[in-house]
């Protein structure tokens, strides 16, 4: 069947795709009171590098005004805190707290148990091609 409208541009397949695995996962993380952008500032800072604003917006795919609002209900909540950077005075970079810590190892269970859901929905030997072939659409589009 040939696709016709919205669905036969990849942008808008991918965005539904993004949506229907989203909203499993949202569900899934909902339990810790935590959404899915949350989340995923809070598993890029699992590194315990610290991240400017500016990478941390890079990692967590949201706009710099959204991830600023974001990681300032995280600093309220005491999951993760600003520090200055030793080495540049200029540089304000974001940790995760201890409390932040124990969250994300809660997170990472959820997050685990709902790639297996979309794994047993989609295969998975098909859940793994696809990601395989996402990571390769991103670098070529690099």
């Amino acid at each position: 069947m040939e696709a016709v409208g919205l669905r036969s541009h990849l942008g808008y397949v991918l965005s539904e795709a993004e949506r229907a695995v989203n909203r499993g996962l949202s569900t899934a993380l909902q339990a810790e009171g935590v959404t899915v952008e949350q989340w995923r500032i809070l598993r890029a800072l699992s590194d315990g590098r610290g991240h400017s604003m500016g990478d941390l917006a890079e990692a967590a795919l949201m706009p710099h005004p959204t991830l600023t609002k974001a990681v300032d209900r995280l600093v309220d909540s005491a999951l993760v805190y600003r520090r200055q950077d030793p080495n540049d005075r200029r540089r304000v970079a974001v940790y995760l707290s201890n409390s932040g810590t124990l969250l994300v190892d809660r997170l990472d269970h959820a997050a685990t148990a709902h790639h297996r859901t979309v794994e047993a929905a989609f295969g998975p030997q098909r859940a793994e091609e696809l990601m395989r072939s996402l990571t390769l659409l991103i670098e070529s589009l690099r």
